[in-house]
């Protein structure tokens, strides 16, 4: 028997592979590009129509003000029409409930970015009807769940990883967004955000080609410019940041109110003793109660968060219309029906920060903010501490107005809004529902320390051996008085050999005692390199089914690597969020600690012998 030399790296890890991969995904993403801001234009087109012959009993693909929608009673049963419309279609495919994106988070992280085909064709349909017979939605939730059903389509069709998957669905998802909104980095932050889970180059690139094709699909299908127009206003600098800082803090509170207000209704809705399919209907019900009172507070309401940001509402016009939104909103998304949430979060946002700035400008001294900074400051901060999503919110306002101006409240506000709603509100808008199915979402992006680790970094050294010339009466007893689980069999020249564990043992009692080691240890074994990442160990670890892996260099045993040693790896990147004592502190610290509490793991280990073996 030969020594044994290292396993060469798995095929995942094969260069050219890659090369192919990532030349594959950016093919898919120009194709996707292009898909998904055709999906948006049929849906923007498809909700005018349905708006219009449904409500305005016209003929007409333009999309009507939300003001101009009869206040009547016929409103009623046509919005209860179009709750049993989505309702069936729920029936054919179950993932169109609700806005859609935690449902696209879900099959990212449990079906390996696995959307049915039926969700790129009945989640559109759902939202056009619903929003198109009165719903209080916005288009942009629809179709970023349209455009990741189409990457995810596309992932299944072509010979993807289920990683690649993921990236085409995010691709999609963003073009979806860009294509709606024109709006291209905040595309690619969002998807980063709440759906990538990575942050790589593999990622990234398909993800910006795939929005800025959409980006420009957008200003060829519908318009240029911003879409929301804000009147100028001087650059605001640290004398108002006061003010914008308790505004960001108001829209904490706000924010929090509003998942808050969102759940109880949701958990209203699952109690009631009646077939889910029903519940969209009486939420129909609910909302065209309201639009009877607040007509503004139905269909997409772009039009009236460009009223709110021109200053063209009275106050008490606006406020209505916050209260009114907010509620109507409540109802429909709660009872399950189909619709996005950005456009209704905008308004509320924006109309409550429009308030806050009437109340703030009585009370600044000096030159004054315009009332359309404090809406647009609004508009990001709810939107970021209700969704979770800062770095999103903060560049989507900043495309949608275009106004540098306000670019500093707008950061520091949506900062300080999201630190109060974490206090007040343990999930957000976007993970909620996948809490309450079991599944505890964590985006947060850190390093992988089994890349980056060597083996030799956490294998263990020296390790105690049992020579190639033993006999298997020697070896047993080895075996029983040691500690370890396995053993390396070694030649003269330190050469691994063989592997000996506690199974061989135990399964060879035929073998006789006078026989040589090798008669009796196992001679078809794996290693590994002493400079192999610690992620190369974990594969052959399982895909071998082993549990000790010699690491050999220039075919001599240099150590043993197990999956003991494997977390080792993670348990230093834990370490990391540990607190030193600091300098200011330190003497406290190690008073006010037990025994031993003060030193870090490494010192711990330093003061005992590294463990030998497995």
């Amino acid at each position: 028997m030969g020594p044994v030399t290292p396993a060469e790296p798995s095929r995942a890890a094969d260069p050219t592979r890659d090369m192919v991969s990532f030349y594959r995904l950016i093919g898919g993403a120009i194709a996707l590009g292009l898909a998904a801001s055709g999906g948006a234009f049929v849906l923007v087109k498809l909700i005018g129509l349905i708006t219009n012959l449904a409500l305005l009993h016209r003929w007409g693909w333009e999309l009507p003000p939300s003001r101009s929608i009869p206040a009547g009673p016929a409103l009623l049963p046509v919005a209860m029409a179009g709750g049993l419309v989505v309702s069936l279609l729920a029936r054919w495919a179950p993932t169109i409930r609700g806005h859609g994106i935690p449902e696209a988070m879900e099959a990212i992280l449990t079906k390996q970015s696995r959307i049915s085909p039926r969700t790129a064709v009945a989640k559109p349909v759902s939202a056009a009807v619903a929003i198109g017979t009165g719903g209080p939605f916005g288009a942009e939730g629809p179709i970023i769940v349209t455009g990741g059903a189409l990457g995810s389509l596309l992932g299944q069709v072509l010979p993807c990883s289920p990683a690649e998957r993921k990236v085409l669905l995010c691709a999609g998802a963003g073009a979806g967004m860009a294509a709606t909104f024109g709006a291209p980095l905040a595309a690619v932050v969002l998807a980063v955000e709440l759906l990538l889970f990575e942050l790589s180059l593999r990622a990234l690139i398909p993800l910006i080609v795939a929005t800025s094709i959409a980006g420009g699909m957008h200003s060829w299908m519908f318009e240029q410019g911003p879409l929301f127009a804000v009147p100028a206003h001087d650059f605001i600098g640290l004398r108002s940041m006061p003010a914008f800082a308790v505004l960001g803090l108001a829209c904490g509170v706000l924010a929090a109110v509003v998942g808050k207000g969102l759940f109880v209704v949701e958990a209203g809705f699952r109690r009631l003793p009646l077939d889910d399919l029903w519940h969209p209907v009486l939420g129909a019900a609910g909302f065209a109660l309201v639009g009877m009172v607040v007509p503004g507070a139905l269909g997409v309401g772009y039009d009236e968060i460009g009223d709110v940001l021109g200053g063209h509402l009275a106050l008490g016009t606006m406020a209505a219309l916050l209260v009114a939104k907010l509620l109507a909103w409540w109802l429909a998304l709660g009872s399950g029906t189909s619709g996005g949430t950005l456009a209704p979060l905008l308004l509320v946002g924006g109309s409550f920060g429009a308030l806050f700035g009437h109340a703030a400008l009585q009370v600044l001294p000096g030159p004054q903010p315009s009332i359309s900074a404090f809406g647009m400051v609004a508009m990001a901060a709810t939107f970021a501490a209700a969704t979770r999503t800062p770095f999103t919110s903060i560049v989507f306002v900043f495309e949608l107005t275009r106004d540098y101006d306000a670019v500093l409240p707008l950061m520091g506000a949506t900062a300080l809004a999201v630190v109060v709603t974490r206090m007040l509100l343990h999930e957000s808008l976007m993970t909620e529902k996948l809490e309450r199915r079991g599944l505890n979402v964590d985006n947060t992006y850190e390093a992988d320390p089994t890349r980056m680790t060597p083996v030799e970094a956490v294998m263990s050294a020296p390790v105690d051996t049992i020579p190639a010339g033993a006999d298997v009466e020697a070896a047993r007893r080895i075996v029983a008085e040691g500690t370890h689980s396995g053993y390396p069999v070694v030649d003269d020249e330190g050469r691994c050999v063989g592997m000996l564990t506690r199974t061989d043992v135990l399964a060879g009692t035929a073998v006789p005692a006078g026989a040589p080691v090798l008669d009796l240890a196992s001679t078809d074994i794996v290693a590994v390199a002493p400079d192999a990442p610690v992620r190369h160990a974990l594969g052959l670890m399982v895909t071998e089914e082993v549990e000790h892996l010699p690491v050999v260099r220039e075919g001599r045993l240099v150590g043993m690597c197990t999956r003991t040693d494997v977390l080792r790896a993670r348990a230093a990147l834990d370490a990391q969020e540990q607190p030193d004592p600091g300098w200011v502190n330190v003497g406290l610290s190690l008073r006010a600690a037990p025994r031993g509490v003060a030193r870090s793991p490494r010192s711990r280990r330093s003061t005992r012998a590294r463990r030998r073996g497995s």
